[in-house]
């Protein structure tokens, strides 16, 4: 027989929100608008954490996502479609546990079952996005850099919110060698599906070959879930590794160890640069963050190269547009009453074959290209040189009289 907790305490003064776990009721705060939970209790409890917060009664606390837990009391109502979960076929013999398994076990990349499964986590116009970062990193996208490679919908990690729990998702391969006890994170909306892939069947098996040597963060299993020993994560990729436009609101974050998030930049698409959030009591988390200074509040990033462009037309001429979900699609302009919505929306992105290996042009300096491997593989990595700079993404220098096919594409958004 389960004994329910009765309420008390901060948390549950604060959202009146209880969630059944485990056989017990706990208060509980709401994160990422349902996917996942904080649980608080006033005594220990098997896989809670002692995290005393000021002023709480109830010291211990676990993350849980939307999935694990039995029953939520005193939810709000949504304030919008909630994301579809991952669904496991009913199987008279398979179950989680199995599932789980089969994820990790990249000869069973094409069981039927685990297809199902990953086949449920799908991205929809407005699914918000993660990519996990070190702190290198989040001074790359602070100085402009776009979103690309292996990321994750908000909705599946949502409950992972320690340096700890996320070290599976980060791809850069320094793990906790940075010395940094603090996960950094951009999270933006998705525009459309179409920028996005996964990472199975034939045409990113050479991910999936490369030797360990030849690249950073964790192996690519090829069966579209993360590498993990207790995690059912469903990843993506951009498609083709390309850079995609930042969206309009974009954000970066910050996890510390206690698991808060802490929103310290927000992107101003008009404005082209990082507006800071994140007051003098969290300004000591971009100390470890080289070449931003915790005490700039607006960062531009108008001069950095872009590989990648929204195009919108409207009234006959086309523009330069940006992503505003859940909005949808509007005019690039400075002024208010110029941001006027497009007829049509495609994301511009220049295409070139290097040594018969199709890349992605990232930019141009004094007749040398910025190459982008669309499909890395071992053959791919030894014909062009490429280096790996983070999980899946190989960029190398080559010259431009060598390089064959470069054009031009747009990829066109259904409005």
């Amino acid at each position: 027989m389960s004994i329910t907790p009765q309420a008390s305490g901060a948390a549950g003064e604060r959202t009146g929100l209880r969630v059944a776990y485990g056989g017990a009721v706990y208060p509980a705060e709401e994160i990422a608008r349902g996917a996942a939970y904080e649980l608080f209790s006033a005594d220990e409890v098997t896989g809670f954490e002692w995290a005393p917060r000021p002023g709480s009664a109830l010291p211990w606390r676990r993350f849980v996502h939307a999935t694990e837990v039995a029953a939520v009391h005193g939810a709000p109502e949504p304030a919008e479609e909630p994301e579809a979960p991952l669904l496991v076929p009913l199987h008279r013999e398979r179950g989680w546990a199995s599932v789980h398994h089969l994820s990790q076990q990249p000869q069973a990349a094409d069981d039927p079952l685990l297809a199902a499964v990953r086949g449920s986590a799908v991205i929809r116009r407005g699914t918000r996005m993660v990519k996990i970062l070190s702190a290198r990193q989040l001074a790359g996208y602070v100085r402009g850099w776009l979103p690309h490679g292996f990321c994750y919908r908000e909705y599946d990690v949502a409950h992972l919110r320690t340096p700890a729990a996320t070290a599976v998702l980060r791809g850069d391969g320094a793990g906790a060698q940075d010395g940094v006890d603090i996960t950094y994170a951009l999270r933006w909306r998705a525009a459309d599906p179409s920028d996005y892939d996964v990472p199975v069947g034939v045409e990113h098996r050479g991910l999936t070959a490369l030797a360990p040597r030849d690249r950073l963060g964790a192996a690519v299993l090829g069966t579209g879930f993360v590498p993990s020993s207790n995690q059912l994560v469903p990843e993506f990729i951009t498609r083709d590794f390309a850079d995609l436009p930042m969206p309009a609101n974009a954000t970066l974050l910050a996890y510390p160890a206690d698991g808060s998030e802490v929103v310290l930049y927000t992107y101003q698409a008009e404005q082209r640069g990082w507006l800071r959030m994140v007051g003098p009591q969290w300004r000591h988390l971009l100390a470890a963050v080289p070449g931003v200074s915790p005490d700039q509040e607006y960062v531009p990033t108008g001069e950095a190269p872009r590989s990648t462009q929204l195009v919108g037309s409207y009234g006959g001429g086309d523009y330069e547009a940006v992503a505003d979900m859940p909005g949808g699609f509007r005019v690039l302009a400075m002024t208010r009453a110029a941001r006027y919505p497009v007829d049509s929306a495609a994301r511009r992105v220049r295409f070139a074959r290097w040594r018969g290996v199709p890349c992605l042009v990232l930019r141009e300096e004094a007749g040398w290209l910025r190459m982008r491997l669309c499909r890395p593989g071992p053959e791919a990595v030894v014909a062009t040189g490429a280096q790996c700079h983070e999980r899946g993404v190989y960029e190398a220098w080559a010259p431009g009289a060598e390089v064959t096919d470069d054009q031009v594409v747009d990829h066109p958004y259904p409005l």
